[in-house]
């Protein structure tokens, strides 16, 4: 058990909230990372622990091209800038990790400055990849590189190279001695080299007590990375996924699905999000805006470690364009939000839910347990030395009713509306108001909360807005990749099987060419046409969610 397993982080994309230039001209340092100093009291008010703040360091442009690691970006200020903002952090007990750009360097990085000077006769040649004096790039620089993502401007690194590896190892202990530090979220984390992972998790064990480790990674099997020889955790994606699209296609069966496929890899303490610098804000990307609530119901009560983006708690809109992530990143003055823990609905829900995470230990060490689901509402347990804390959640726009397995207690209470039930029979039943979600706390166990007013009303302008906008890459990717919505009952699966097969049927499309919910709604079809569907073989058909093994499935009713 260390302090990262019981954190709510809050997440800072410095360049963007101090509004800096989109250029580093690398001119006299500016003493924006001062005007940070103030949210600082914020981040805590809202129940926040921990600060993910990054990129910081020297570069040219975004932060992601760093020129200098051992700098404080100019447009940020000074290292003594950073010390102090750090210091202070740690004075309201707020810990703090930095972003480390290690897969990756920009071109005025003094190491590839010097192959451009010497070229064959630079000591740095193989600190890089694949670098070739017999190509060049769009830079004309007589030669060419491996890069990151297609981009030239950020050059791979050659991690197994002993000296790339001295140097970086030495960039995490001037981190730890200049500035404190309590972890680093490694960019890129799923290219980067597992030996040279594991050489960081080595240095990271003898820096500091704690030293946290957290990778960025995208798809696979996480266990890969989170192991007792690299990373500590990493950022869970394919929950981020489940969440916005399972709450649009009022579909919690793919919530579900994603935390059982995810607790398959083993017990891993994972960086939950549900939007950050890279992706569109949640108040963005949720069709229903009021299903803020339970989205982020579920985000601090979820096994894994919860993570607000700045300004999301505000319920700000950011939408990710085609050729910029400005959007996402925006400059935000936080007197513009006075007093929004007491009259933002969306902030007193996010303070309120983290001073719940802090008082219940349940929900960072405790066991999960599905209690009940269906399309529109989910209940899960998390277990620990006795305690049984109930979660609920319901998407639908009616009030629903939930009778649900309890512990010991004799009385629960709702941590968010102040609620009582009586435990009748090892058992409560609960109604949740519409788009809303509660926290069922054993009474006298637990402390007990002012409650606050979880729902987030969808303003005309969103709603205008969302109509029409153009539909993004990312979210066409979602709806084709999520899992298909399930029926309620045995007769009315078999129905809805038979229509969305028939909605989702293309003569052209082979079964390997379906999508998960395509090859889901095929199988139930079949099966519908050869008798009732049971609850069972509900159940086993959404319970598989390998693109694989339902094109195996549903070839074997031919």
């Amino acid at each position: 058990m260390s302090w990262y397993n019981e954190a709510t982080f809050y997440h800072i994309y410095p360049l963007g909230l101090t509004g800096a230039p989109k250029e580093n001209d690398y001119g006299t340092p500016v003493h924006r990372l001062n005007t940070l100093l103030p949210w600082i009291d914020h981040i805590k008010e809202i129940g926040c622990t921990a600060l993910y703040i990054g990129p910081l360091f020297e570069s040219v442009g975004h932060g992601y091209e760093t020129t200098d690691y051992k700098k404080l970006d100019s447009r940020l200020g000074t290292n003594e800038d950073l010390t102090n903002f750090v210091k202070a952090c740690h004075d309201k007990g707020i810990r703090v990790i930095f972003d480390g750009v290690f897969n990756h360097t920009g071109r005025d990085f003094f190491a590839f400055k010097d192959i451009q000077k010497n070229r064959e006769n630079s000591p740095y040649v193989n600190w890089y990849c694949n670098v070739n004096f017999g190509g060049n790039t769009e830079y004309n620089d007589g030669f060419s590189y491996e890069n990151w993502g297609g981009y030239n401007l950020l050059v791979k690194l050659n991690q197994r190279n002993p000296e790339v590896q001295n140097y970086i190892c030495d960039v995490i202990r001037f981190w730890v001695s200049e500035f404190d530090i309590d972890g680093i979220r490694l960019d890129a984390a799923d290219v980067l080299d597992f030996d040279f992972m594991r050489v960081l998790r080595h240095t990271a064990d003898e820096v500091k007590k704690d030293f946290w480790l957290m990778g960025e990674v995208i798809h696979g099997d996480y266990s890969r990375w989170v192991n007792g020889q690299t990373l500590h955790s990493v950022t869970n994606y394919a929950l981020h996924k489940a969440l916005y699209s399972g709450h649009n296609d009022h579909n919690y069966f793919e919530i579900a699905h994603t935390v059982k496929y995810l607790q398959n890899m083993g017990d891993l303490d994972l960086y939950n999000f549900v939007d950050n610098h890279d992706v569109e804000r949640i108040h963005t990307k949720l069709q229903n805006k009021a299903h803020f609530a339970p989205v982020h119901v579920l985000l601090y009560t979820l096994p894994g470690v919860p993570s607000i983006y700045y300004g999301s708690e505000f319920g700000i809109d950011g939408k990710k364009e085609k050729f910029s992530d400005a959007s996402l990143r925006p400059a935000l003055d936080l007197k513009d939000y006075a007093d929004a823990v007491t009259k933002n609905p969306c902030t007193a829900l996010i303070a309120a839910l983290g001073k719940v995470r802090q008082g219940t230990p349940a929900l960072s060490y405790g066991s999960y347990s599905e209690l009940a689901l269906t399309n529109r509402q989910f209940a899960f347990a998390r277990d620990l030395d006795g305690v049984r804390v109930i979660v609920t959640v319901n998407n639908d726009d009616s009030e629903a009713e939930m009778n649900l397995p309890t512990g010991s207690a004799d009385e629960y209470v709702g941590a968010l509306t102040g609620k009582k039930v009586r435990v009748e029979y090892g058992r409560i039943r609960v109604s949740i108001a519409a788009n809303s979600g509660e926290i069922w706390l054993p009474a006298g166990d637990m402390p007990e909360y002012k409650p606050v007013q979880v729902e987030v009303p969808e303003t005309a302008a969103a709603k205008e807005n969302e109509s029409n906008a153009p539909e993004t890459e990312e979210n066409q990717a979602a709806e084709a990749g999520s899992v298909a919505e399930a029926p309620s009952t045995p007769e009315a699966e078999a129905s809805s099987s038979q229509e969305t097969a028939a909605e989702v049927s293309n003569p052209d499309k082979t079964p390997e060419e379906m999508t998960v919910g395509e090859l889901q709604a095929a199988i139930l079809a079949k099966m519908a046409g050869n008798g009732p569907v049971t609850d069972q073989m509900k159940k086993t058909v959404y319970d598989n969610i390998w693109h694989d093994s339902l094109v195996n499935w549903l070839k074997s009713f031919r």
